[in-house]
Parts: C-alpha cells; structure tokens; sequence
C-alpha cells in the first residue's frame, strides 16, 4: 500500500507537530535503515544544519514559522543514537557532503559532527562516492523503519510504503548501495576531505 499527504496539510500548523510525529517514529523503531544522496540524514544534522533545513522547508511552503521549535525537536529524535536500543544503517551520498546549507560554517560544523558520531554502536554509516559504479538505478533518498514501512519526501508530499513486496524491493536496493559504499576508515576520509573543502571554502 502507498499513501501521500501534501506538505502543506502535514505542516498546516508548522513544523513541530510533523517533527514530533517523526520523534515517535524513530522511538518505536528499533532498526532503523536510510539512504541519503544529497543531504545529510536528518538524526545526524547539527543544530545550525537543521535550522538552515527547516527555514527553507518554511519559505518554500510558506506554512506557520515555528523553525526553533521544529529544530528543538529534530534534536530530541536524536536521543535514539545514544540511548542503546536503537540502531541504523545508512548510506550518504558524497554528494551529501559538498551540498551547501547554511554556507561553510554550517557545514565545517556538520562534517565535524558526522567525524565524531561515525563510530557510534548505534551507527553504521556507509558514505557513497560519487565516481563509484552505481549498483542501481539513481533514486531519491529514503528511510526504513523497522522493515514495516519505507518513506519518501518528495518537493510537495510525503509518501509511504507498507506493501511487503516494495519494501523488500527497497532492502535489496539498499544492500546494493551499502555494497558500492565505504564504510570505516575509507569513509572517514571522505569526510575529511569534504571537511578541508569547506576549511577552505
């Protein structure tokens, strides 16, 4: 089964209901699993990141300005890294890394934050250059809970899948895109280039 509610209904009082909503998500899912080609997974986005996000989620829709109190909230959901109970498998793109939000503070910061959080238990993070043999055919991000469900945000909706047969369509590419990515030290020196990139920048 595939569903969709516009944007605009879901953040019809702004954002932090929406982000509450995803709070629970996250609570209940014990594995977690995201691929991420252009932009940094949101439970690994620094404070300024994810103001820098969210204000333009805010003019671009024009819904309700409540940007503080969505960021507030993207940082409580956050709390599954650290909590033990919870893990996530997820694949960056490289591009993720070089995407401008918020300018090169924002993201010296958010490389910064992904050097030290690389090694969590609760994390295996898998970075995808961009010059590597696609296993699979380009698509847009999109994160798992718990095998149940695969969700989409797309420019004007958010789209979910339940339907067992898409999901396990959804496993066997992300397996493929996680067996393309580095992980570990190489993954790590993908970060630190990005990193200089922006020392510079």
């Amino acid at each position: 089964m595939t569903s969709s509610v516009p944007w605009q209904q879901r953040l019809s009082t702004g954002t932090e209901d929406i982000q509450d909503e995803v709070v629970r998500w996250y609570q209940q899912t014990r594995h977690g699993k995201a691929y991420v080609p252009s932009m940094i997974w949101g439970t690994l986005q620094t404070e300024a990141y994810a103001t820098a996000i969210l204000r333009r989620v805010v003019d671009f829709l024009e819904v309700p300005d409540d940007v503080p109190a969505g960021v507030a909230k993207r940082m409580e959901r956050q709390q599954v890294l650290y909590d033990g109970e919870h893990h996530y498998d997820v694949v960056l793109g490289e591009q993720a890394l070089y995407t401008n939000i918020g300018g090169p503070t924002v993201m010296r910061g958010q490389m910064e934050r992904l050097l030290r959080d690389i090694d969590l238990p609760s994390l295996t993070l898998g970075i995808l250059p961009s010059t590597v043999e696609m296993p699979v055919v380009p698509m847009p991000g999109f994160n798992m809970y718990d095998n149940g469900r695969a969700h989409y945000e797309l420019v004007s909706t958010g789209v979910d899948i339940t339907d067992p047969t898409e999901l396990a369509l959804h496993d066997k590419a992300l397996a493929a895109l996680s067996e393309a990515a580095c992980f570990g030290d190489p993954a790590k020196d993908l970060i630190n280039r990005a990193l200089v990139f922006w020392r510079n920048g």
